[in-house]
């Protein structure tokens, strides 16, 4: 029983659409009209730049920090990981937005590994940014870190639950990406921009 609770509190704290409320509290916007109409922080950012983008990545890791973390600490590494799944969950499909799209749950994931087992987790994230550094996709360092999840997790003999929450975590994030993926084979995905262009920021 404790456990069924556990993820669905973890569902709930994923529901929170951080992207789509700050941006609606700070630019009285919708952050779903513009770009991908994604409401995660890449989106975020490459709309309303790194003033906005920065906190949301910070809560969207929370979103599934807290909940593994908590469930972890409570029950074990099983009820962590799908409390932290739930949340991913949640943030995909989010209740307080009528179960409407959300985001790629990337920074939730994240959140997640941190939540159950750090070391993973910083290993995952140091993935990313050298992926990102390197060609500045945001998709597919987020695919690639994913992917090195479960890998991770094997190497750094977790137990199982770890292992399988990283392999179903990289195959949800995979198949999330799949326009990304698509824009990929034509040429055609966008760099990431650490700043947005002047233009681009003077034309709001």
């Amino acid at each position: 029983m404790t456990t069924a609770i556990l993820v669905v509190a973890g569902y709930l704290a994923g529901s929170m659409p951080f992207g789509y409320w700050l941006v609606r509290l700070v630019k009285h916007d919708d952050i779903r009209r513009h770009g991908s109409g994604n409401i995660g922080a890449t989106n975020v950012w490459r709309a309303y730049g790194r003033w906005l983008g920065v906190p949301v990545i910070l809560l969207d890791v929370l979103k599934g920090l807290v909940p593994a973390l908590v469930a972890t600490l409570l029950v074990g590494d099983l009820a962590g990981v799908l409390a932290g799944g739930a949340a991913m969950l949640g943030h995909w499909r989010p209740l307080f937005l009528g179960f409407a799209r959300g985001g790629k749950t990337v920074a939730t994931a994240g959140g997640t590994l941190f939540g159950v087992v750090p070391l993973v987790g910083l290993a995952a994230v140091a993935v990313w940014i050298v992926i990102f550094l390197v060609g500045r996709y945001a998709s597919v360092a987020s695919m690639l870190s994913a992917a090195s999840i479960p890998l991770l997790a094997w190497a750094l003999g977790e137990p199982w639950p770890v292992i399988a929450f990283g392999a179903v975590a990289a195959a949800a994030v995979a198949v999330l990406h799949r326009p990304n993926i698509s824009r990929l084979l034509a040429g055609t995905e966008s760099r990431f921009e650490l700043r947005r262009r002047r233009a681009a920021a003077a034309s709001r």
